[in-house]
């Protein structure tokens, strides 16, 4: 059977019914933001919904053509931290290595809509060189975390190459590769690929999924085939109106992901790309969400609600806060909403700068 190809123009969306017309305005929009769907996202698609949840975040709306003043085209602050091309290091131990700055479906939340999609492409072999170099060079660097775009898009033969010299690095102890693929194009996760990524180094993947429905069967076929390898799998997914910012679509994704063998990691506040305030959720209405997961789903399917802070400072956690220090002890809310004291218990003895050091 032949291999269908993504979608990558209005025309095309048109032509499936998932747009029911090319506008200027979308046009415009197309211009400036990158459009891909791959067969995968659109055959999950329903164009009778005005609200659907796959289409929502796939789809070019011209929502996008509405910028705040807040909003930026670096809204993480990657610029301030990348010391040489393709290498972002704002955490002591780790660095993000960006293979390239394409990916099979382009989300219309992307934090870097204005880099993906219209670069060349891949690091040049000189750019990628130097960017080894720069991880063989900061002994402090534990982790490598291959992102981009999508590095799951490269041939098996190129990622095996950047694997096996970040392998060839001592003091590099851990992989990480951010993905989208086993989602939107499961049949991409072949046992070509996934001998590819093996090596000294273990290796992890992160799951980009944000509804329950984008976990269909050959997704979660994907999944088990990385994970009977034995590549451990989590997932990030970003908080986004109209998509999973209800209780019942969020606990069907944290379950779903865990039916599938894939643990909740990170659920992101929506970035301050630009053209994205359509999408984005107010920081109380998603910790509520997160308190009443709490008490409803199971431990299994909890993520850490993280805010991405705008000029490069860094994630902070930000969920719900269900214990509040107080002049008796502690306030701590249980799993029904319902408030109660609690005190430390300590030895004898202990003074509270040892306790503080914590030598309890």
């Amino acid at each position: 059977m032949e291999k269908m190809s993504p979608v990558r123009s209005l025309e095309g969306l048109a032509c499936v019914r998932v747009l029911s017309g090319v506008t200027p305005d979308l046009q415009a929009v197309a211009s400036q933001y990158s459009v891909s769907i791959t067969p995968a996202m659109l055959a999950l698609i329903d164009p009778a919904d005005a609200h659907d949840p796959i289409a929502a975040q796939f789809v070019p709306s011209v929502h996008e053509l509405s910028v705040h003043p807040e909003e930026r085209s670096d809204p993480i602050g990657d610029d301030c931290h990348t010391p040489v091309e393709g290498i972002v290091h704002r955490y002591p131990d780790r660095v993000l290595l960006k293979l390239l700055l394409t990916c099979p479906v382009y989300c219309r939340f992307c934090f870097r809509r204005e880099q993906v999609g219209h670069a060349s492409g891949m690091l040049t072999a000189d750019a990628l060189e130097r960017a080894l170099a720069y991880v063989r060079e900061h002994s402090e660097i534990w982790e490598v975390i291959l992102t981009g775009g999508d590095p799951l898009m490269l041939s098996d033969r190129r990622l095996a190459d950047a694997i096996t010299r970040l392998n060839d690095i001592d003091h590099v102890k851990v992989l990480r590769i951010h993905t989208r693929v086993p989602v939107v194009d499961p049949a991409r996760i072949t046992p070509e690929l996934i001998q590819a990524l093996r090596g000294r180094m273990p290796v992890y993947i992160l799951l980009h999924c944000n509804h329950a429905r984008e976990l269909a069967p050959e997704a979660r076929a994907a999944c088990a085939r990385i994970v009977d390898a034995g590549i451990p799998m989590l997932s990030q997914s970003v908080l986004l109106r109209g998509v999973n910012d209800t209780t019942e679509s969020l606990e069907g994704l944290m379950r779903a992901l865990v039916e599938s063998r894939v643990k909740p990691h990170y659920l992101h506040h929506c970035d301050f790309a630009r053209g994205t305030s359509h999408f984005r959720v107010p920081i109380a209405k998603g910790r509520a969400l997160l308190s009443a997961m709490h008490g409803n789903a199971s431990g299994l399917c909890q993520p850490t609600y993280m805010l991405d802070l705008p000029d490069g400072f860094g994630k902070v956690p930000i969920g719900p806060v269900l214990a509040l220090e107080s002049c008796d002890g502690w306030i701590v809310e249980d799993f029904h909403g319902d408030a109660h004291t609690y005190r430390d218990i300590e030895r004898d003895g202990a003074g509270s700068e040892e306790i503080l050091a914590g030598k309890r």
